[in-house]
Order: C-alpha cells, then sequence, then structure tokens
C-alpha cells in the first residue's frame, strides 16, 4: 500500500499554532508546501439570533484564524489559498447535527467534519494542486506496517492532547496520504518550536468550541438555525417517566435533553435525578418519553454501535479485547467486542460504564492502536 510521492504537501492551515508549527517544519525539512484553508461556516451567521451571543471569538475557522494563516503561509514564503466548503458543510454538518439532535441524540460535528471535508475534500483539493499528501496540526501518529499491509493509526505521545478518537472513521486510502508531524511531541514542547521558529501565533490559545455553535449552546443554535430556515420546531413533547414507567411529569421537546444531564428537568425529587433515556421504545416503537432515573441508573455495561469502521484491523472475526473509549474526555475502558449482525457491533464492558450515549462515538484501542470506531445505538 506504500507508494511513492512528490515532494508537495499540502498543509491544513487552521491558523493555530499547531498547524501553523507543523508548516513551518516542513518548509525546514525541505518539502514544498502549499498552505490550504477551509473557509466552512459564516461566524456572523447567527450571531445575535434567538439569544446567540454576539461573540465569535475562540472558535476554530473564523476570519481571524483566517488571517493569521495567510500571515504564517507568508513569513513562509509558501502559496496559501483559501477554499469555501460553507455548501457542503451545511449539507455534510450542520443539517446531521441538527437532525440527531432533534431526534434525541448527542452527535459529534468534529467527526463528521474530518470524515467528510478535511480528509476527504482537503485531499481532492490538494492532488489539484499539485500535492500528494496533506499535514495537519492533529495530535496522532500514523504508520504503516508492512506485515499486515495497513495504514497503523496511534495515540500522540502527549495523550492530554490526544485527537485520535475524532480520526476514526478515517480510510487507508485517507491514512496512506496523511502526516501528522506532531504526533511524537507534547503541547509545550510545540508550543516552544513555535517559539524558536518564529511563528506569529506561538502564543495564540487553543479554540475552544464548536466552530458553528458560539457558547456551546446546542439549543439556542437550533432554534436560531430553524427560524433561518423558515422551519418550525418540530413536536416533540412528551412524558418524563421513572424508570418502572411512572409518569412524573411533561417535557416540551426531547432535543432538551441529553443522556447523563440533571438540570433544567423541571421535576422536585428528595434525591437527583438524571436523563436515563431519550425517546423510550414502548410496544416497539420510540416515542417521545423521557426516562430518569439515579446516578446509579445510568450505568451500563452493554453497548451497541454501528457504521462501524476498521483501522489496525480489516474486519472484526469473532470476540476481541479491547478498551473502549465513549467520549472524547472518557477514560478508555476494557471491553469484549463482537459482531452482533453485518452492521452492528457489540460491546461487554467489564465494568459498567456511565451514560453510554446514542449518537457519541465508540473508539476502539488496543494499547496505542485505533483498532476502529463507530457511532453508539
Amino acid at each position: 500500500m506504500q507508494s511513492t510521492f512528490n515532494n508537495t504537501i499540502a498543509v491544513a492551515m487552521s491558523g493555530g499554532v499547531d498547524s501553523s508549527t507543523v508548516a513551518a517544519m516542513l518548509k525546514a525539512e525541505g518539502y514544498e508546501l502549499v498552505g490550504l484553508t477551509m473557509q466552512l461556516w459564516n461566524q456572523r451567521r447567527l450571531a445575535g439570533k434567538e439569544g446567540m451571543p454576539e461573540q465569535v471569538q475562540g472558535r476554530c475557522c473564523s476570519i481571524d484564524d483566517v488571517y493569521d494563516a495567510r500571515r504564517v503561509a507568508e513569513d513562509l514564503e509558501i502559496p496559501y489559498y483559501v477554499v469555501n466548503h460553507q455548501e457542503r458543510f451545511e449539507r455534510d454538518v450542520v443539517r446531521p447535527f441538527v437532525k440527531e439532535y432533534l431526534a434525541g441524540r448527542t452527535p459529534i460535528p468534529c467527526s463528521l467534519c474530518n470524515d467528510h471535508l478535511k480528509f476527504d475534500q482537503l485531499l481532492i483539493t490538494a492532488r489539484q494542486i499539485g500535492a500528494d499528501r496533506i499535514a495537519t496540526g492533529h495530535y496522532a501518529r500514523n504508520e504503516y506496517d508492512p506485515e499486515r499491509n495497513r495504514w497503523i493509526l496511534k495515540r500522540p505521545a502527549d495523550t492530554s492532547k490526544d485527537q485520535t478518537y475524532f480520526l476514526f472513521g478515517l480510510t487507508q486510502e485517507q491514512l496512506s496520504r496523511t502526516l501528522f508531524p506532531l504526533g511524537g511531541y507534547t503541547k509545550p514542547r510545540v508550543r516552544e518550536m513555535a517559539h524558536q521558529l518564529g511563528i506569529a501565533t506561538a502564543n495564540k490559545p487553543d479554540s475552544q468550541e464548536i466552530c458553528f455553535i458560539p457558547g456551546g449552546d446546542y439549543k439556542k443554535f437550533i432554534d436560531a438555525y430553524l427560524d433561518e430556515q423558515g422551519e418550525s420546531m418540530p413536536d416533540s413533547s412528551g412524558e418524563l417517566v421513572t424508570i418502572t414507567g411512572e409518569v412524573i411529569g411533561r417535557h416540551t421537546g426531547i432535543h432538551n435533553f441529553t443522556v447523563g444531564q440533571r438540570k433544567g428537568l423541571g421535576l422536585e425529587s428528595p434525591t437527583a435525578l438524571y436523563v436515563i433515556q431519550i425517546g423510550a421504545q414502548e410496544n416497539g416503537n420510540a416515542g417521545n418519553k423521557v426516562k430518569v432515573g439515579s446516578e446509579a441508573d445510568l450505568l451500563q455495561s452493554t453497548m451497541r454501535a454501528r457504521r462501524l469502521n476498521w483501522v489496525s484491523i480489516h474486519e472484526l472475526c469473532g470476540e476481541m479485547r479491547v478498551k473502549i473509549k465513549i467520549r472524547h474526555r472518557h477514560e478508555p475502558a476494557w471491553a469484549m467486542i463482537r459482531m452482533d449482525s453485518d452492521d452492528q457491533l457489540i460491546a461487554n464492558f467489564d465494568q459498567p460504564q456511565r451514560a453510554i450515549t446514542p449518537g457519541q462515538a465508540a473508539v476502539f484501542y488496543d494499547g496505542d492502536e485505533l483498532v476502529g470506531g463507530g457511532w453508539i445505538a
């Protein structure tokens, strides 16, 4: 699967310190570089609407980020282009995000963006301008294993910055053409190198929010987006029920909840209540019931995942013991996995896990290797 590549690399430049340092490192190593920034979302588009904040700083892909990326490219004397993918970003990331949230699931837009845009469209654009490969500032390692004839994605040296959870959907073709130069470095070391290389963004803070949701308030974003689109909020009101099925209240819509949520339930109880299940099944049909219970009720030993992508293996045959990460900040937990059907995997954890949430990604690890991943059903 290894190929001979030319000396031209397209660097995905976000305007942050990581991708800027990658560009400087590769330039110093003698590669011919082209800087590419993807314009994905108009940061002013919904600002101030339906309670959305006017403030747009602190998010990736902003106009300020484009300015910073261009400045670094000029300092490095490399060609630089901004590629507009706003229409596809809205189609493949924003609208699916809204649809999933309205259905009571909790999606991960960053993984969708990686799958559909940053490692798909970016590679297409790179090859159109004569670059065989792309390089990004993600904290991950990518190695070719000749014995398995596969590209293997591994956790980085700085596990506190590990971004492999968001990269589980990458294909073998995409991995073969992608470089992660920061995989062997810690974030403090990268900032140190940025200073040594004279990078203008050396002290720039990391972006902390989803690029199209200022303040992290999903509900306000969905309200504003639907209003802009001339669409009404679907009626998903229903009952709040206990784990035994007792009705203890009503809610105005399942999009207001996420599994594990404690606040904002509108219930009076002598003990803390948490959201256990959204759209609880009744007589085989999903309804708008929201099931609540104790914190202990959040613990589950079994998980199912679909829409799987395998990285370090071709397919799962029989059982495999792995560690599974069910959220970005979740400490991977030991489990046995096996295929339950052609398109669904079942995992049995050694210890029950808290708030296994439909719509989130489940990513499987064997040591530092990313085995594969899928979407929690």
